[in-house]
């Protein structure tokens, strides 16, 4: 029988621990804390995302009925409901937004030769943001709507891997395009958004940098065409041309050529038009780009399911925002724990086995693998039988 550590213990030392530290001591957050440190607080919804608990409540009577293990579990200070909420009320946040970048930092590189679905090498992300309701009277500082409040989760993601490389959680009323002033431009790269970020001062900011963008364009878009590309009309394909802007305010935000895309998409029976400003990609790997875009719509399905982000364990900004992101760095080190242990399961299973194990002193690996069924049921065939004489 294996008596070593926990389930828990193991999977917590993927964890860069004394990276954790350098964001607590960038932030003073242990600063006059000796009974319950930034660490027990971040162990404590760790475990509360791992496990699906409903309040804080909740999280302390689980954790108190397993006392004996939390030391060895990494726990050092005592757990309580009271000590956790105020915790919550008064760690900064940043300390854990800080920790998971540096988890992002770790996991890009383990999936950056995953598929993109089309034949590209460069780096591709998709923006986008994600609505989570509110209690206005609850939560009044996140006014959305004159009676419902909401936060707002604008992410960038890798779609290799679909990793979040850059997340930002504001009130509701913040409008998405302003998001692109605050993104990390990397020249080569390519960001793909949809039409509600069309603001082309900005997107021209993009073409200045080196970077490339695809989006949707609107219909009451006025452009000029200028030329003319051949196009396969089988694949789908109806037009690529290159255009320039006709209406003069816009044309002063962006003075240079664009390229146009029309496809058909006989799916759904319906034409879609495109704006990038790469004119070297087949015009078919620009429509297949934005098809790609659907990640971040299921990485927002996938951490609203499987993670504990629509309801709080605190009414404060900054007990909400703490929440926000030790779920997105839980959601992280699964991916890392899916490449480091070189595991076939999907990141749900992974999250659903872990959920069910935190407690059982197993190696890890063993909680993933099925037990060989057959040498089970020899050794119970070769089991006496109390009812044989």
């Amino acid at each position: 029988m294996h008596v070593g550590r926990t389930v828990f213990a193991q999977v917590m030392e993927h964890f860069p621990a004394h990276e954790f530290q350098k964001c607590v001591a960038r932030y003073q957050g242990d600063f006059r804390r000796r009974r319950f440190s930034c660490w027990d607080q971040f162990l404590c919804l760790g475990f509360a995302q791992l496990t699906y608990r409903e309040s804080l409540r909740d999280i302390e009577a689980c954790l108190r009925s397993v006392q004996s293990k939390l030391y060895h579990m990494g726990f050092r200070g005592r757990i309580s409901r009271s000590t956790l909420a105020d915790a919550n009320e008064s760690i900064d946040w940043r300390i854990y937004a800080d920790f998971a970048q540096v988890l992002i930092a770790a996991a890009r590189p383990m999936y950056a030769n995953e598929s993109l679905g089309c034949d590209l090498d460069a780096t591709v992300y998709a923006l986008d943001s994600t609505t989570i309701a509110l209690c206005l009277s609850v939560f009044p500082w996140a006014r959305f709507q004159t009676t419902n409040g909401a936060v707002k989760l604008h992410t960038l993601l890798d779609l290799r891997g679909s990793i979040p490389t850059f997340l930002e959680v504001s009130d509701g009323k913040r409008s998405d395009v302003s998001i692109l002033d605050e993104l990390p431009i990397e020249a080569g790269s390519f960001y793909v958004i949809d039409r509600g970020y069309l603001d082309f001062a900005r997107l021209h900011t993009f073409h200045r940098a080196g970077a490339f963008f695809v989006s949707r364009t609107k219909a009451d878009i006025l452009m000029h065409r200028r030329c003319s590309r051949a196009v396969d009309k089988s694949s789908g394909l109806r037009s690529d041309h290159s255009v320039v802007l006709t209406v003069a305010a816009s044309r002063k935000h962006y003075p240079d050529a664009l390229r146009r895309v029309r496809f058909y998409d006989l799916e759904q029976r319906r034409s879609l038009g495109f704006l990038t400003n790469n004119f070297n990609l087949p015009a078919l790997t620009i429509t297949q780009l934005y098809k790609s875009r659907w990640k971040v719509e299921l990485f927002f399905k996938w951490i609203k399911q499987h993670l504990r982000i629509k309801a709080f364990y605190g009414t404060s900004e900054n007990a909400v925002k703490t929440q926000l992101w030790i779920a997105i760095a839980i959601y992280v080190l699964v991916a890392i724990l899916k490449k480091r242990l070189a595991l076939d399961a999907p990141l749900y299973q992974i999250l659903q086995v872990l959920s069910v194990t935190l407690f059982e002193k197993t190696p890890v690996l063993r909680a993933f693998h099925a037990p060989d069924s057959r040498k089970e049921s020899d050794l119970f065939l070769n089991q006496l039988n109390l009812l044989d004489f």
